[in-house]
């Protein structure tokens, strides 16, 4: 059986990533890339779907786990009768091959170590023909293919690479999984102690990196290190998060795949980043954002594959039970194929954004992209569609999406006048008038003093918070107040922000899903800019409060259960965190506007 979610921590090389737990299991990794194939599927079944535990093979007294400093490198620590163990696990930086490197190092005494390998491609289904070539362990299946190296020795059982050593106090025994393409030759040994040396020398350079200090330095810090590790390196994509299927709802069907890039988190996800310093990595985004939506505006998707796949079809891995038996276990996102307005304003937006940050951009391009963008919304803006939570129901006129449109044509025209650019201006304007119009007069609802979820709807929705931090409406307009006021007495539950109105779920069977943590976030920041600093400085410590050991968060919390639910780790909370600390350390200091203001 799997561990809570919040027992994992993660381990990566900018390419892909792992999830180990605090039993020294590794039960989740796709190889070679985020989007591959899992060889590693134990949280979504048994170790029989494939895992790698290095633990103490007796009784353990205690555990504790870290990063080493500013790194992805983890160090876990066993506590047992006749000594104490650190495994140290890591993935260093990308060369030809990906490996996982695993240092099991003797503190105190003599300890009894386990290992077990259980390597299962396709998802935990397919088992590989393992064979012995000097003192290497191949395992072959189709087109994949791992190398195991070790100087202890190891032996088979019931389908499972296995060691029992012992380590004493100042040896280290190392283990190196490497993966290749099972036709070519098996990839080049590495030095461990080397590759140790290298990824803590990588990741600490690139943190030193990092422009913020004081308030929140080391949670900011380590948020970016996160969102870092789900960057994929080749393109500059960035995955909302490395697995698929940890359910939003406990034993529930609310199990999707998040393994590939949301347009939806463009604007968040550059002002972290610019915000931190980190200039090359956003441009990266930038451009990764450029290519993917290239071509028909028509066509434009809601998420890409980390390359800017499109076809991102989605099926369901049968033979898996699940986390914790919540199926549907699915891959690929059939999402895709939404129509999703708000993220027209997103891409526009963080193209604006790009601009006012000084980034080197191809203005030629992006400028023609945008114009080709606004010249469709200008025909589809008015069109239902299923919203920022990509509902798989009746499109609607969702208020959010519509402001986004409008956040389209606002920043078009800024960056027109700011820039100097060629554009229909008296057009735009008046569609950005329009559109402010129609929400207004259909979005909110007098009733409940507040902006609703969409158009005729009594209910809430989460993001309609946001509406103060894209300049919709300053924080002061009397609707805005009245829907943050709306939103603390329908959708809070034990201090955290639900995204979807509880009021609407209540006669279902199960229990509703988590608190979203964004969203709990996207509340301090409206409260930032409303200027009530001690309610916004309470929801980021309550979050904050809710993250895991070594810093990580999931996309949402039962705070019913006291659990992390949905996939994980989740770079929208950790973009979302890193922002409020901005957001709020600088209101705090008074140096600086919100970075979350956005509207200028």
């Amino acid at each position: 059986m799997a561990q809570r979610i919040e027992d994992y921590a993660l381990i990566g090389d900018c390419e892909t990533a792992a999830l180990v737990g605090r039993d020294g299991s590794i039960d989740w990794l796709c190889w070679p890339a985020f989007d591959s194939d899992a060889c590693f599927a134990a949280i979504l079944g048994t170790h029989k779907n494939g895992r790698w535990l290095i633990a103490p093979g007796e009784n353990t007294t205690s555990i504790s786990r870290r990063y080493l400093g500013n790194t992805l490198i983890l160090e876990t620590r066993f506590e047992t009768g006749s000594g104490t163990v650190a495994l140290i696990d890591f993935m260093p930086p990308r060369g030809k091959a990906s490996d996982i490197v695993r240092l099991v190092r003797g503190l105190t005494g003599t300890v009894k170590m386990r290992m077990e390998l259980v390597i299962r491609f396709g998802f935990g289904v397919d088992i590989p023909w393992v064979r012995r070539i000097d003192h290497s362990l191949l395992a072959i299946a189709g087109q994949d293919m791992t190398v195991l190296r070790t100087p202890v020795e190891t032996r088979g059982e019931d389908l499972t690479t296995v060691s029992d050593f012992d380590v004493k106090a100042g040896e280290t025994v190392p283990f190196v999984l490497t993966y290749g393409p099972s036709h070519l030759d098996p990839p080049a040994p590495i030095d461990p102690e080397i590759a140790f040396q290298e990824t803590e020398k990588f990741w600490n350079e690139w943190c030193s990196r990092c422009t913020r200090d004081g308030d929140y330095h080391d949670l900011i810090v380590r948020s970016l290190i996160t969102l870092k590790a789900l960057t994929f390196g080749p393109t500059g994509g960035i995955v909302a998060a490395p697995t698929t299927s940890l359910p939003e709802k406990l034993g529930g069907a609310r199990n999707w795949d998040y393994r590939f890039c949301w347009l939806r988190d463009a604007t968040f996800t550059l002002l972290a980043l610019m915000n931190s310093g980190y200039t090359e990595e956003a441009l990266a985004w930038h451009n990764w954002l450029l290519r993917a939506a290239a071509g028909s505006p028509a066509d434009m998707q809601i998420m890409y594959g980390i390359w800017g796949q499109r076809r991102l079809l989605e099926w369901e891995a049968g033979w898996l039970d699940g986390y914790e038996g919540a199926q549907p276990v699915r891959v690929g996102n059939a999402a895709h194929a939404q129509l999703q307005l708000d993220v027209y304003g997103e891409l526009i937006d963080a193209f604006h954004q790009s601009r006012m940050a000084k980034l080197k951009l191809d203005d030629e391009t992006t400028w023609a992209l945008e114009c080709a963008v606004l010249n469709h919304l200008a025909e589809v803006w008015d069109h239902p569609d299923n919203g920022i939570w990509e509902l798989r129901g009746q499109p609607r006129h969702y208020v959010f999406s519509k402001v986004m449109t409008w956040v389209a044509f606002d920043r078009g025209i800024k960056s027109a006048e700011t820039f100097g650019f060629k554009a229909p201006l008296l057009h735009w304007r008046a569609l950005r008038e329009a559109i402010h119009r129609d929400v207004c007069n259909k979005g909110f609802d007098a009733e409940e003093n507040a902006f609703v979820d969409f158009y005729g709807s009594k209910l809430l929705d989460a993001s309609v918070l946001l509406l103060p931090a894209v300049g919709f409406l300053p924080p002061s307009d009397p609707r805005i107040r009245g829907t943050i006021a709306a939103v603390e007495k329908h959708m809070m539950r034990d201090g955290f922000v639900l995204r979807h109105d509880p009021r609407e779920v209540s006669e279902e069977t199960q229990p509703i899903e988590g608190a979203f943590l964004a969203c709990s976030l996207w509340l301090a920041d409206a409260h930032v800019l409303a200027g009530d600093l001690d309610k916004a400085q309470a929801l980021l410590d309550r979050v904050v409060g809710i993250a895991n050991d070594v810093g990580l968060l999931a996309e949402e919390y039962d705070s019913g259960a006291r659990r992390q639910t949905g996939n994980f780790p989740q770079a929208l909370t950790h973009i979302a965190l890193i922002n409020t600390a901005h957001n709020l350390s600088a209101a705090r200091q008074e140096s600086e506007k919100p970075a979350v203001q956005r509207s200028k």
